[in-house]
């Protein structure tokens, strides 16, 4: 298996193996994959409450009357012709 990294976690992965913590990049990824999976469902609790503060804070300037009568359609095409 081949697999392409940014050289920012490219130099993560060395600085852990160079720390001696790891042997190799292997070692390094493996352990990222079990932190991963291990952690998963606390990683979909903390997006979930991002999410849920995120409608929140829409819900309340719409209480408030911050908000805008446009279309989206209409925004996108001022984008496009910004």
């Amino acid at each position: 298996m081949h697999i392409s990294l940014t050289p920012k976690l490219e130099s993560k992965i060395k600085s852990k193996v160079n720390s001696g913590l790891y042997n190799n990049a292997s070692e390094v990824v493996r352990e990222a994959l079990r932190f991963m999976e291990e952690n998963e469902e606390i990683v979909q609790q903390m997006k979930l409450n991002h999410l849920r503060q995120a409608v929140a804070t829409g819900a309340h300037q719409v209480e408030s009357g911050q908000f805008s009568t446009r279309q989206v359609d209409d925004i996108i095409a001022d984008l496009n012709n910004a």
